[in-house]
């Protein structure tokens, strides 16, 4: 799909040297993927403190039924 960004040529150039890519392309791409990891990083984290586990639960039984 094509399409027309407006894009900081600083950033997208230093974004190119740092993480060593040869096109715009490959660098807008990868960014796009780092930052998509790094959000859905951060919906889990907001689960800490939310999950119950209780203290008779024995993980090694669990595994041992496979």
């Amino acid at each position: 799909m094509a399409t027309n960004l407006e894009i900081d040529d600083r950033l997208l150039l230093k974004a190119k040297q740092v993480g060593g890519f040869r096109t715009k392309r490959e660098t807008v791409n990868v960014a796009l993927t780092e930052y998509i990891a790094r959000r859905e990083q951060q919906a889990v984290l907001s689960l800490f403190g939310k999950v119950e586990i209780h203290s008779d639960f024995n993980h090694k039984m669990l595994r041992a039924k496979r």
